[in-house]
C-alpha cells in the first residue's frame, strides 16, 4: 500500500488514479446524457475541486461555461464550521441550469451555502456534482446529484484536497493514517 508523509502526518491511498479517472469519466457520460439540449454552467469550488472540475470539464460534451468561486471551510483536518466568502460571483445565473462542482461534501455547510446563493441569484435549475461524498457527517437535505465516491468520515488529502494547503498535487486520495 502507497503512503505519504505530508507535513506531520501520514496517509495510505485510498482511491487510485486510475479509478477516480474512470469515475469521471462515468459522470460525464451522466451529466452529457442528463443535461443534452441544455445550456449549463458549471460552477467549480477553490481551491479543492480545481483538478476535478478540469477532469470533468474536458468530458463534458454540451454547451457548457465554467465558472469558479472560492469558499472556505477547512483548518487543518477539521471544518470550521465557519464559511468565508473570498472570491465573488460574477455570472449572471438567473434562469439557467447551474451544476456545482465540488472536491468534497461532508457536513454539507458549503454546499448549503452554495445552493442557498444560487436561489437568491435566480438559478432555474441547480445540481451537485461531488468528487467525494461522507454520507455519515452530511447534515442537509441537498441532494447531491452527482457522487464519485462514497467515502467514510476520515480525513483525505490528495486530487485537490490538502492539508494545510499541502497535498493537492497527489494523483491519487490518500485517507489519514492513525498512529
Amino acid at each position: 500500500m502507497k503512503e505519504v508523509s505530508i507535513l506531520d502526518k501520514r496517509f495510505s491511498e485510498f482511491i487510485s488514479e486510475e479509478s477516480i479517472e474512470q469515475r469521471i469519466t462515468q459522470l460525464a457520460e451522466q451529466i452529457n446524457s442528463e443535461m443534452d439540449g441544455r445550456e449549463v454552467i458549471f460552477l467549480g469550488i477553490l481551491n479543492g475541486a480545481f483538478l476535478f472540475a478540469a477532469s470533468l470539464f474536458r468530458q463534458i460534451k454540451i454547451d457548457a461555461l465554467i465558472s469558479f468561486v472560492k469558499l472556505a471551510s477547512y483548518e487543518g483536518t477539521g471544518t470550521t464550521g465557519r464559511i468565508k466568502e473570498l472570491i465573488g460571483w460574477n455570472e449572471d445565473l438567473k434562469g439557467k441550469t447551474v451544476i456545482v462542482i465540488e472536491d468534497i461534501v461532508d457536513t454539507g455547510g458549503t454546499v448549503e451555502r452554495v445552493v442557498d446563493e444560487l436561489k437568491m441569484r435566480k438559478a432555474a435549475d441547480i445540481r451537485i456534482a461531488a468528487l467525494l461524498f461522507k454520507p455519515d457527517a452530511y447534515k442537509r437535505n441537498i441532494t447531491i446529484d452527482y457522487v464519485g465516491f462514497n467515502i467514510p468520515d476520515n480525513f483525505v488529502v490528495g486530487y485537490g484536497l490538502d492539508y494545510n494547503g499541502h497535498g493537492r498535487n497527489l494523483p491519487s486520495i490518500y485517507t489519514l493514517v492513525n498512529s
